[in-house]
């Protein structure tokens, strides 16, 4: 009887401090996986712009998103009957209205932040644009803090300030140019902003919806602002092509479905200032993919700077401001 009682006890001592590293790391995992499936889109976007408008590719990627996602959600409609009461209490309750502006938000935040880099990349240079938009993290600390009330200490803005010297680092080496690049600089500055936002907002939604019904939202609202702009302006919305078509359902299904909705699923754990953060990780992924499979170089100032970006990221990891709450 003593030897169980010690049992029982040291069971009740192990087994939630084991939950909780098993719950970290799905969450760690679930994020290197968006990571690398966010990683993937320049890749994707290269191959279908052989054949589509540059938002011709961003409202494929949206529509096929709100398809093969819309339809299995109407599929298994009938999924509540297997979760918890609580659950299906909680998903019952009717919409506010602050709740409603959310989902709306979302969406144009997400399409205004596509839109304002595919401007970005005619009237500047990618590696101008690439170092701008890296300031992400910034704005999503920025508008957590001013408008949350949520406070950082000095391990996460000390990380979030040394990942974005390798950013930096990253994009100097490439940098050319001055004025005539104003315009596009100040479309991929607000680019930035903007996706800070729609961080923020997605944030603040995972207290009440899945991470698939905000990507719904999004991409549905998206293509609904976008289509005629793409109708008018670029005059072809679908690819004629196969490898067109391959690229823009790598998007829809890849990069946006398994990445953004698992960064959007991240978010009920992990704060969105920290999930901005770590993607700053992103473009060396990119410049990776693209050495094996585009026989782009890499040069030792891409090494470099993966350090120091994983260094930084590693420090603000330890923060508590890292925590979503």
């Amino acid at each position: 009887m003593r030897l169980f009682s010690i049992g029982q006890i040291i069971i009740q001592l192990k087994l939630p401090h084991l939950w909780t590293i098993s719950s970290k790391l799905s969450v760690w995992l679930k994020l290197s996986l968006a990571l690398l499936a966010v990683s993937c889109a320049p890749i994707f976007i290269r191959f279908s712009e052989t054949d589509l408008g540059a938002n011709g590719t961003v409202l494929n990627r949206l529509l096929i998103f709100s398809l093969f996602f819309g339809t299995s959600r109407l599929i298994t409609h009938n999924g509540t009957a297997r979760t918890s009461k609580t659950e299906t209490v909680k998903y019952t309750e009717p919409l506010t209205w602050q709740q409603w502006g959310l989902l709306l938000a979302v969406g144009i935040s997400s399409i205004t932040t596509l839109g304002l880099r595919a401007i970005s990349l005619e009237y500047t240079t990618v590696a101008r644009s690439i170092l701008l938009n890296n300031l992400t993290p910034v704005f999503t600390t920025l508008g957590a803090w001013l408008f949350f009330g949520k406070h950082f200490d000095y391990k996460f803005l000390l990380g979030m300030s040394i990942a974005l010297t390798g950013a930096v680092v990253l994009g100097l080496a490439d940098l050319s140019g001055g004025s005539e690049y104003l315009l596009g600089d100040m479309c991929a500055l607000l680019s930035a902003v903007f996706l800070g936002i729609y961080f923020l907002i997605v944030e603040q939604l995972r207290n009440r919806f899945s991470a698939t019904t905000i990507l719904l939202c999004r991409c549905i609202i998206g293509s609904m602002l976008l289509a005629p702009f793409v109708w008018f302006i670029e005059g072809q919305l679908f690819p004629t092509t196969v490898v067109g078509w391959l690229a823009v359902i790598g998007l829809g299904l890849i990069s946006e479905g398994l990445g953004q909705r698992l960064l959007a699923d991240c978010m009920k754990e992990l704060s969105s200032s920290f999930i901005a953060l770590f993607l700053l990780v992103g473009p060396i992924i990119g410049a990776v993919l693209a050495w094996l499979i585009f026989a782009e170089g890499l040069n030792s100032t891409t090494w470099l700077a993966f350090a120091v970006i994983l260094s930084g990221i590693y420090l603000a990891q330890s923060s508590s401001a890292t925590i979503h709450n």
